[in-house]
């Protein structure tokens, strides 16, 4: 793979990891082309302008800051740097659905569906439809791409660094555009990055982390341009109603604070049912779940024979836990676990390992 007919095009954030990936690439021999998508136009959101917290996240970051700092990366290294606009799409796929699952009782997780048809989907189509070409397309996850045999096909697996891993946000790619990316980060540590970015006197190496997807209220989103979030009733397990909310959007499974409930001991959120505006609660042992169903599974791994026992993340912080995982249909999975796991919570993606290996990833729905 290291070869320089080999062209790889390595999305630019501005920030320090991407920005290190290159000069591993460029080390490697690899000819390398920067690219960036644009995701926001305000004219596409009128309703929300005016909020506080518009332009300081992922989402409406329209003060070109970051598109400023890919192009100085760029430029450090003297590489074509170009930026394409998604920003139609992204609202008809990534803001629709966020907005439905909010509105559905989920808990959405856009970056995961961003990954696959944004970032690993759209952008590269449209870099295509410009005339670039290139074999490979790079980012800077911290995740790692490796044969699973000599000459075999690629496999997704965890980065060495645990702490910054971030192989849960690609397990949903399709296995066939795993075939043609690279993570020059997967064997580097954050501290190691930074120290590169600083010895080849990158700008950027200070650098803080990436903003998360949007810093305001979540309602912002989801009911922009519509008439005002309905208020509801806080329910227990038997229906009782213990107070009132101002929207199911404001809440997810496992929640505890905000809840303005009296309450003996702590009381977290167990469902949310939309059809009646409810959100119910309950007390922590209410939270267990023995086993979860997840839809729309992603197989990433060839040839997994089911049932499987391996580890499974129901979210990004999760520590993995062992579990029996049984294949329902093409489409649907049963996770059984073999301790109950906390807040398991729909709409967030389950992931399955098999030590460092990623199996695959489904929806959780239930």
């Amino acid at each position: 793979m290291e070869n320089k007919q080999n062209k790889v095009l390595l999305g630019l954030s501005g920030g320090v990891d991407s920005a290190v990936s290159a000069h591993i690439l460029l080390e490697r021999g690899y000819d390398v082309i920067g690219i960036m998508m644009n995701t926001y136009r305000p004219e596409l959101y009128p309703d929300i302008q005016d909020k506080p917290h518009i332009g300081k996240g992922c989402f409406g970051n329209n003060d070109n800051k970051a598109a400023e700092d890919a192009k100085k990366v760029a430029d450090h290294y003297g590489i074509d740097f170009r930026i394409v606009d998604v920003a139609d799409e992204f609202k008809e796929t990534i803001i629709s659905y966020f907005r439905s699952e909010y509105k559905s009782g989920h808990t959405p997780n856009p970056c995961i569906l961003c990954n696959r048809t944004m970032k690993f989907g759209l952008m590269l189509e449209k870099a295509r439809q410009l005339g670039i070409q290139f074999d490979y397309f790079a980012t800077g996850h911290y995740a790692k791409i490796e044969p699973l045999s000599e000459g075999g096909p690629n496999v997704l697996k965890r980065a060495n660094f645990r702490e910054k891993d971030q192989s849960y946000f690609l397990s949903f790619l399709p296995f066939e555009t795993l075939q043609h990316v690279i993570f020059p980060l997967g064997d580097y540590t954050k501290p190691q990055v930074r120290q590169i970015a600083s010895r080849i006197g990158l700008f950027n190496s200070g650098k803080t982390e990436s903003m998360d997807f949007y810093t305001g209220d979540y309602n912002d989103i989801v009911y922009m341009g519509e008439s005002p979030v309905k208020k509801g009733n806080i329910v227990d397990i038997s229906g009782r109603v213990l107070g009132t909310h101002n929207g199911i959007s404001h809440y997810t499974i496992g929640q505890r604070k905000g809840l303005r409930i009296s309450s003996d001991e702590p009381l977290y959120v167990t469902k949310l049912i939309p059809e009646r505006n409810e959100v119910v609660v309950d007390y922590i042992d209410g939270l267990e779940a023995t086993h979860l169903t997840a839809r729309e599974f992603n197989q990433i791994y060839p040839d997994i024979s089911f049932p499987i026992e391996c580890e499974v993340k129901i979210r990004y912080r999760h520590t993995p836990a062992k579990a029996t995982v049984y294949k329902e249909n093409n489409q649907k999975i049963r996770i059984e676990f073999a301790e109950p796991q906390r807040a398991v919570t729909p709409g967030q993606l389950a992931c399955l390992y098999k030590d460092d290996i990623v199996l695959g990833s489904g929806w959780i729905e239930e």
